[in-house]
């Protein structure tokens, strides 16, 4: 499936937009990381989404999806959830990484060797 079809839905950029304003420390960390082309040359985008789906980060060129998951995501509500959404996502073709908030403050290196080892090797 083209996931341009179902890809950043206008309706939805008001809320994309907000997300952007109140992003979490943990996605604050690792977007300093990843703008502007800084990591490994790939372009990542934030609060992007897929039909009525909003992830935290998306590598176009990889088709990777990256979500931080913190205290929140332990629900197990949310967690039906979150498995439904990263089903449908997955069946667009798309990797995730799902990676804890704290791993992202404790060990940024591992987060950024695991998103790297997801990327096509050219």
């Amino acid at each position: 499936m083209a996931t341009s079809k179902v890809s950043n839905k206008p309706e939805l950029k008001v809320v994309r937009r907000s997300l952007r304003g109140s992003q979490t420390s943990a996605e604050s960390v690792l977007w300093m990381v990843l703008k502007n082309q800084q990591f490994e040359g790939r372009k990542f985008r934030r609060q992007h989404s897929f039909e009525n789906y909003i992830v935290d980060f998306y590598c176009p060129e990889e088709n990777i999806v990256i979500e931080l998951n913190g205290q929140f995501h332990d629900d197990p509500i949310r967690y039906t959830y979150d498995e439904i959404r990263k089903k449908y996502l997955e069946s667009l073709g798309l990797t995730i990484l799902v990676i804890e908030n704290k791993v992202v403050f404790e060990n940024i290196e591992c987060v950024l060797e695991m998103i790297a080892k997801n990327f096509k090797k050219v």
